[in-house]
């Protein structure tokens, strides 16, 4: 089994900070990538961004520039820092982890973006 847990997310007005943390634990061999993806209110869950075990990044390009994926290998945990957030980023967003045989995500953490 394996677990993936999101945390971080809130309230935050236009312009500001959020950062989202994600953890893997449990029965993890290897993860080949972790990614953040966000899905708004009667929109599809899209990409947010990415990241390999290797440290290769991509982004949307919606969000290029503001955000800011990391990785700690050794925790099995991905960072998202979200600065200069608009209205158009409040979403749930979610965590993906790459296995071998499969993919596992998280339960969502929502984010508002709202004055």
């Amino acid at each position: 089994q394996v677990q993936v847990v999101e945390s971080g997310g809130g309230l935050v007005q236009p312009g500001g900070s959020l950062r989202l943390s994600c953890a893997a634990s449990g029965s993890i061999i290897r993860i080949y990538a972790m990614g953040w993806y966000r899905q708004a209110p009667g929109k599809q869950r899209d990409l947010v961004a990415r990241i390999t075990s290797g440290g290769s990044t991509n982004y949307a390009d919606s969000v290029k520039g503001r955000f800011t994926i990391s990785r700690d290998n050794a925790k099995n945990t991905v960072y998202l820092q979200m600065n200069s957030l608009k209205l158009e980023d409040t979403a749930v967003y979610y965590c993906n982890a790459e296995m071998a045989i499969r993919s596992y995500w998280g339960q969502g953490t929502q984010v508002t973006v709202s004055s």
